[in-house]
């Protein structure tokens, strides 16, 4: 979660000199009109709150709002984390014995498959909930306030505007799936034949997942970036009564994103999400498997018995 938190915080920031404009800078003594020049980010005047990097965001984040905002959105995050699981380990595992049954053992298209229809259905569940976390990890906020807010919103554009942010969700989660669980069972044969071995043990599942993630992660960002500023864009013109232009595509967010920070706007907030990722991949993969080549020798045994 404080890796989630410090992602969400680099990606959801205003980039402080766009090309072109000025501001005042108050001193207390005197103002100072300040230009914003191309090579902006190396003005002397840094913005209070702008976050340089990873490192940077972690130590800000405690220094003014002490280390328990590091956990923001933990509780969302653990109510998501149950049916996302659920549904998505189990829709993958039934989905891939249904296509091996009809299409055979080796058919390489059966995790992409599987994967994709998978995160597909997690995703729709769980999006309300990814919404609420997200907002609570942009911004330091009551949960009176995100109820008031959320409360408010339902009722101005019904039950649907809890599904913001859905699309580019989809299409971060969608690719990432397809991508992750075909080079994990890619790279988990190829560990067993290099090994020697017939079935994984631990670590080469835990390999696999790590690589896989860390892979599916850096190509799926963008979609990333783009689903937190519509997230997080849907308070901020909330709290400041300032209409919103509706319908904000994302290929639209993306061409603005590039526009004001570049093509590596797009990349904001990749390591944070790639220590998050890999381990987090790895340790979900290699557990699950575990657990069910655990309750697979149960079950032999009790039907031997």
């Amino acid at each position: 979660t404080p890796l989630d938190v410090v992602k969400i915080r680099l990606q959801a920031q205003n980039n402080p000199f766009p090309k072109g404009k000025c501001f005042v800078y108050s001193n207390g003594l005197m103002d100072h009109l300040c230009v914003c020049e191309e090579g902006g980010n190396k003005a002397w005047y840094k913005k209070p709150g702008n976050f340089q990097g990873t490192l940077d965001a972690f130590l800000k984040i405690v220094r003014n709002e002490g280390i328990k905002s590091l956990w923001s959105g933990l509780p969302p995050t653990l109510v998501m984390a149950v049916p996302a699981t659920v549904i998505y380990f189990t829709c993958y595992d039934q989905l891939s014995a249904l296509l091996r049954s009809k299409l055979g053992e080796n058919e390489t298209r059966i995790p992409i498959v599987a994967g994709i229809v998978a995160r597909f259905g997690a995703v729709t569940v769980i999006s309300p909930l990814e919404l609420i976390r997200t907002k609570m990890q942009s911004k330091k906020f009551s949960y009176k306030e995100l109820h008031r807010f959320v409360s408010k919103k339902v009722s101005e554009d019904g039950w649907i505007s809890l599904w913001r942010g859905w699309a580019p969700t989809v299409l971060r989660d969608v690719p990432f799936s397809a991508m992750y669980w075909y080079n994990y069972e890619i790279l988990k044969k190829w560990f067993c034949e290099k090994s020697g071995l017939y079935e994984p043990t631990f670590m080469i599942n835990f390999t696999s997942g790590a690589l896989s993630g860390s892979f599916a992660a850096v190509v799926t960002l963008p979609f990333d970036v783009v689903k937190t500023q519509k997230q997080t864009q849907l308070w901020t013109y909330a709290s400041h009564k300032i209409s919103m232009p509706l319908h904000m595509s994302t290929w639209v967010i993306m061409k603005n994103i590039v526009a004001k920070s570049g093509f590596s706007g797009l990349f904001t907030g990749l390591i944070p999400r790639l220590i998050k990722i890999a381990p987090a991949c790895a340790i979900m993969i290699s557990t699950y498997e575990f657990g069910k080549a655990f309750f697979q020798k149960q079950n032999v045994r009790r039907q031997q018995y």
